[in-house]
C-alpha cells in the first residue's frame, strides 16, 4: 500500500509541471496559432471565422474551411517583417556575445571571491531589479540625453570634444541592452563557476599548464553549462524586446516585439500580430531543440 502511494506520488509530481506547461504554454500558443490562420475583420473579436460551440459538425467543418494561410503569406511578401526579425536576431546575437565578454570576467571574480564576500556580490548584481526595468530604461533617457551625464563625463575626460548623439541609435539600445540583461548572464556563469572543484585547478598547475592555459583548457569547459544559461536566458527575451528600443532607439533599429506591437495595437490586424509571434516562437525554440538535440548525443555517446 505504501508502495503504490508512492507511486501515484511520484506519478503526480511529474504531471503538474506538464499541466502547468500546458495551461500557460500549449494552449496559449494555440489560440495564438489559430488567430493567425484567420482573416481581419471589424468586428469584436477583430477577425474571422469565430468557432461557435452551437454550430455541430457543420459549425465545425465551415470553421475549419475559413481557415487560411494568408497572414503567413503577408509576412513572405512584405520585406519589412523580414528585416525586424533580422534585425532583432542581429542585436540578441551581439548583445548576447557582449554580454558574455563582459559577464564572465566578472562571474569569475565573484566566483574567486572570499566566501564571506559572495553573498553581498551577488546582492549588489541583482541590485538593480529592485527599481522598475520601465524606470531604468527612463533613466538612460537622461543619462543618454544630448547634455546627459554621459556626454558631460566623457568632455570632462577629453574623450569628446563636443556632446555626441545617443539616443535614437543602435549604440544606445545595445547600453539598455546589455545594462538591464546583465545579472541574467552572470548569474548563471557565478552558479557554474562557483561550484567548480578548484584541486582540477591546482592538478593542471602541477602538471606544468601556465594559468592562461588552465583558464582555457579546465575552467571555461568546465563551466559550459553556465555559459549556455546564460546565453539562452539573455538572447531568447532579447530577440522579443519592445520596451528598450522603442525608447532608446530610431527608425533603424525596428525590432520584431515594436512591428508586433504596431500590428496588434495600432492596425489591429491580430491575424498577422499572431502570425509574426508564432515564427519569432519557432525562430527562438530552434536553438534550444538543437542544444537539447546535442545534449542528448553527447550523453549517448558517453555511454
Amino acid at each position: 500500500m505504501t508502495g503504490r502511494t508512492t507511486s501515484w506520488g511520484l506519478r503526480l509530481t511529474i504531471l503538474v509541471p506538464y499541466l502547468w506547461l500546458m495551461a500557460l504554454f500549449l494552449v496559449p500558443f494555440l489560440i495564438v496559432f489559430k488567430i493567425s490562420l484567420s482573416q481581419t475583420a471589424l468586428a469584436q473579436p477583430p477577425y474571422v471565422p469565430v468557432l461557435d460551440p452551437g454550430g455541430g459538425l457543420a459549425g465545425l467543418k465551415g470553421f475549419l474551411a475559413a481557415l487560411s494561410l494568408d497572414s503567413y503569406a503577408t509576412l513572405l511578401s512584405d520585406t519589412l517583417y523580414l528585416w525586424s526579425y533580422l534585425k532583432s536576431l542581429e542585436i540578441a546575437a551581439f548583445s548576447t556575445v557582449v554580454l558574455l565578454v563582459i559577464g564572465y570576467p566578472v562571474a569569475y571574480g565573484m566566483a574567486r571571491a572570499p566566501r564571506r564576500l559572495q553573498g553581498l556580490l551577488v546582492v549588489l548584481t541583482i541590485l538593480p531589479f529592485f527599481t522598475s526595468f520601465l524606470i531604468r530604461v527612463y533613466a538612460w533617457i537622461n543619462i543618454l540625453q544630448h547634455d546627459g551625464i554621459l556626454n558631460q563625463a566623457l568632455i570632462w575626460l577629453g574623450a569628446i570634444s563636443a556632446p555626441v548623439t545617443w539616443l535614437a541609435t543602435d549604440a544606445a539600445v545595445y547600453i539598455g541592452i546589455v545594462y538591464s540583461y546583465f545579472p541574467f548572464m552572470v548569474l548563471p556563469l557565478y552558479a557554474a563557476l562557483e561550484r567548480q572543484d578548484d584541486r582540477l585547478r591546482e592538478a593542471a598547475a602541477d602538471l606544468g599548464s601556465p594559468p592562461w592555459k588552465t583558464f582555457w583548457l579546465v575552467t571555461v569547459p568546465l563551466s559550459r553549462s553556465g555559459i549556455v544559461a546564460g546565453t539562452l536566458l539573455c538572447f531568447i527575451p532579447i530577440a522579443g524586446e519592445f520596451v528598450i528600443p522603442d525608447l532608446l532607439g530610431g527608425s533603424s533599429t525596428i525590432m520584431i516585439g515594436q512591428t508586433l506591437w504596431t500590428e496588434f495595437f495600432a492596425n489591429r490586424d491580430w491575424p498577422v500580430a499572431s502570425a509574426v509571434a508564432v515564427v519569432l516562437l519557432c525562430l527562438l525554440v530552434t536553438p534550444i531543440l538543437i542544444f537539447q538535440r546535442h545534449e542528448a548525443g553527447q550523453f549517448d555517446h558517453g555511454r
